[in-house]
C-alpha cells in the first residue's frame, strides 16, 4: 500500500491547533478552515478585522538585467508600466490562452520582481516558470516559498490595526502598492495593500520561524482586539472572494478555460498599439484568435437563487426550458449579502443580466438569475467636508 504524504504545516501550525482552529487538507497543506465559525469570520472582516495564515502561498523572485524581459514573456500583464513598490494582477498562461495560474506581480525593484502563486500549484508553477524562461540570459529564479510567514490582516479596521504595530505610514500605501518598513519590531518587512477578500486589508510578509511568527500572530490579534479582530479560516476567505467575485484556480480559471471566457481579458494586454512595450507572452496568439472569431463563446456569470436553494460548486445549470448549458464553478450562501449565490460559465446568448436559468440541486431545477458582478463592493470612504 502506498504511503500518504504528509501534509505540509506553515510556521503557525501549532498555533492554530492551540486555539482549537478545525484543520483540513487543502491543496497538501495542513490548513484551519475555521476558528469561531465561517459565518462569524466572515462577517468580522466585511465590518471590522480579521487575520488570515496565507503561508500556503507561494514566491517566486526574478532578478537580474533580463528580469524584466523574462517577465513580459511569462506573465500577460505588462510588466512595464509598474512602478518600484507597486503590484498588479496578472496570469502565467498555456499555449492555448488557458490558466497555469494567476499571480499578484511585485516591482521590488529595478531588475527585481516577486510573483506571489498559489499554494495549489506551487510545484508546476515554479516547473512552468523555469522551463519557459530559464535559459533567457541575464535572470536569476528563486524560489522563495518557503521563506515567508505571509498574514493577511483585512476589514475595515485593518490599518487601524496594523498601525498599532509599524512606524510606517500605512496611508501613503495605496491599494496594490508595498513598501518595506518595520513590523512587531523587525525591520524589513514587505508591507502590501493586497488581499483576497474584497476589503481594504494588508499582507505582511515575515520570516517564516515559528517563534517570530507565533508572536506577531498573537500582537495582531491583541492589536485589533478593540476593534474584534478575530483568527479567520479558509471557509471565511473562500466565502469573502465570492462575494467580491474574486476567481479561484480550479474553479473559475483553470488548465480548461481561457482569460477572455473569464472575464479577464483587461488584464490580459494583447493589443501592441495600446500596450506598444508588452511584445509577445506565451498565451498571446490563442487569445488573438479567439478575438478574431468573434470572442468567447461562452462567460462566467454571477447567479442569484430565485428559489430555495444553494447552487453548490459543480451543480449543472440549465435553461428553464430543462437544457443543460453549464455548471456552477463556486457557490455558496453570501453572509454578508444575505443572498444564495454562485458564478457559473454558460453560453453567452445566455448571460445577459436578469436572464433567468436553473441549478440543478437534488434532482430539482431551482431557478435562478444573471446579476452582475461583483455581487459585492466594500464602500467607498466618505471624506467629511470642513467645518467653517
Amino acid at each position: 500500500m502506498a504511503e500518504t504524504a504528509e501534509l505540509r504545516k506553515t510556521a503557525l501550525n501549532q498555533t492554530h491547533r492551540s486555539h482549537k482552529a478545525k484543520m483540513v487538507d487543502f491543496g497538501g497543506w495542513d490548513m484551519p478552515v475555521e476558528y469561531s465559525g465561517l459565518i462569524a469570520e466572515h462577517m468580522a472582516v466585511r465590518t471590522g478585522v480579521g487575520v488570515f495564515d496565507v503561508s500556503h502561498m507561494g514566491d517566486i523572485q526574478l532578478r537580474g538585467p533580463g528580469s524584466l524581459a523574462a517577465v513580459q514573456k511569462l506573465l500577460m500583464n505588462d510588466a512595464s508600466k509598474l512602478q518600484i513598490g507597486q503590484a498588479h494582477y496578472s496570469a502565467m498562461l498555456y499555449e492555448n490562452g488557458t490558466f497555469v495560474d494567476d499571480v499578484v506581480l511585485h516591482k521590488l525593484s529595478e531588475n527585481d520582481y516577486l510573483i506571489v502563486i498559489n499554494a495549489g500549484t506551487r510545484e508546476k508553477d515554479v516547473q512552468w516558470v523555469r522551463k519557459q524562461i530559464g535559459h533567457m540570459p541575464g535572470v536569476h529564479i528563486n524560489d522563495f516559498s518557503d521563506y515567508y510567514t505571509q498574514l493577511a490582516i483585512q476589514g475595515p479596521k485593518a490599518a487601524e490595526t496594523l498601525a498599532k504595530l509599524t512606524t510606517t505610514d500605512l496611508s501613503t500605501i495605496k491599494n496594490y502598492w508595498f513598501t518595506w518598513g518595520q513590523v512587531c519590531g523587525i525591520h524589513n518587512v514587505m508591507i502590501a495593500r493586497t488581499g483576497y477578500t474584497g476589503e481594504d486589508g494588508f499582507e505582511i510578509y515575515i520570516p517564516s520561524d515559528e517563534p517570530t511568527s507565533s508572536r506577531v500572530w498573537g500582537e495582531v490579534l491583541a492589536a485589533g482586539a478593540e476593534f474584534g479582530i478575530i483568527p479567520c479560516g479558509l471557509g471565511s476567505r473562500n466565502t469573502l472572494r465570492l462575494e467580491s467575485a474574486m476567481a479561484l484556480y480550479g474553479h473559475e480559471i483553470s488548465e480548461t478555460i481561457n482569460v477572455l471566457e473569464a472575464g479577464l481579458g483587461r488584464y490580459a494586454k494583447i493589443d501592441p498599439v495600446a500596450n506598444p512595450d508588452k511584445g509577445d507572452f506565451v498565451g498571446r496568439d490563442a487569445l488573438v484568435a479567439v478575438q478574431e472569431a468573434g470572442g468567447a463563446k461562452r462567460k462566467l456569470v454571477g447567479l442569484e437563487m430565485l428559489e430555495r436553494g444553494i447552487g453548490r460548486d459543480g451543480y449543472p445549470v440549465f435553461t428553464v426550458g430543462g437544457e443543460r448549458i453549464g455548471e456552477v464553478t463556486s457557490g455558496s450562501p453570501g453572509p454578508f449579502i444575505k443572498k444564495n449565490i454562485a458564478m457559473a460559465y454558460v453560453p453567452v446568448q445566455y448571460a445577459g443580466v436578469d436572464e433567468v436559468v436553473a441549478v440543478e440541486i437534488r434532482g430539482q431545477l431551482v431557478k435562478a438569475k444573471v446579476v452582475p458582478l461583483p455581487f459585492y463592493k466594500k464602500p467607498k470612504k466618505v471624506v467629511a467636508a470642513p467645518q467653517g
